[in-house]
Order: C-alpha cells, then structure tokens, then sequence
C-alpha cells in the first residue's frame, strides 16, 4: 500500500522552521532569497513565499546549495503566500530600487 502523505509531501519538498526565543530561526527548504532588510526578509521556500517580519533582521547564514537559511534578530511574525502573488509583489519591489 503507497503511503499519499509520503508522496505529496516528496512532491511539495520538505521545509523546515526552527525558532529559537524569537531571536533566531534557521530555515530548510528554502530556494531563494527575494529581499531582505532589517524589518523583513521574503524567502522563496518549498512551501511558498515566507515573510518574516520583526526588527533588527540579520541573515546570518545563506546556502542555496542546501537550501538552508539562518536569521538572527527579534522575530515578531512568519507568514505564508501563494507563489505568483508574492513573487509579482518582489519584482516590483525591485522595479522601485532601479527607477
């Protein structure tokens, strides 16, 4: 018998989030990074676009090869959004710093 759980999560890929006291977070499962700075960091994971907000963000440590990321800082929120909407929302953002 095929285990479905197994299969969809192979599909999606595997994301992991490890918070630490709201003063670091070290992240699996990430493709990119879309934008950063001290109030928020966009990540493109295997999950979708992630937003962390908070103050005084830092990545720390950044490997794409192992789709890994570290952030130190006071973490105040993680929020997930659809891929297109987020990736659109990035490009423009983007768009603003060449103009």
């Amino acid at each position: 018998m095929e285990d479905r759980g197994y299969e969809e999560k192979k599909k999606a890929g595997v994301h992991k989030v490890y918070l630490n006291a709201r003063k670091s977070a070290a992240l699996s499962g990430v493709r990119d990074v879309l934008s950063f700075d001290a109030k928020e960091v966009y990540l493109e994971t295997e999950q979708g676009i992630l937003l962390i907000r908070g103050d005084e963000l830092h990545v720390s440590r950044l490997s794409l090869e192992k789709g890994e990321v570290d952030i130190d800082g006071r973490i105040d929120s993680f929020a997930y959004s659809e891929q297109e909407t987020a990736t659109k929302k990035a490009t423009s953002l983007f768009r603003r710093f060449l103009q």
